[in-house]
């Protein structure tokens, strides 16, 4: 049994009014299938993302499928979905983002199979 990682952040819905509206958003990573990111946000599908692909929109434009991220200055990021309504665009703070990844690679880091043999160096 896996217990799967989760982080409840808040994005910011970017629309043409004058103010963003915050949104919840939980973003989930099952240990038995750490390469993927799935991310929930209200009135939207489930949407799944390679963990790598959410890091490295942390860093530099990226576009998987409908999902295109980039990094915002050095403290946000910016995922903007693409569905046959339309186009959503969120902002996320980096740092729940940047945690829930070190929580992902934290939780499903190699470890030895019980039983097996390890050796060590001096």
């Amino acid at each position: 049994m896996s217990l799967v990682i989760q982080e409840h952040l808040r994005a910011r819905l970017i629309t043409d009014g004058p103010e963003p509206r915050l949104v919840p958003v939980r973003l989930s990573c099952d240990p038995a299938a750490p390469q993927t990111v799935r991310v929930r946000i209200p009135g939207t599908a489930e949407l799944a993302i390679g963990r790598e692909v959410l890091e490295g929109g942390l860093r530099s434009p990226v576009t998987s499928g409908e999902l295109r991220l980039w990094p915002c200055g050095r403290a946000q990021l910016v995922v903007e979905l693409h569905t046959f309504d339309g186009v959503a665009v969120f902002q996320f703070d980096n740092a729940p983002v940047l945690r829930f990844l070190r929580r992902t690679y934290g939780r499903t880091a190699a470890r030895p199979v019980a039983g097996t043999a390890t050796t060590s160096r001096p």
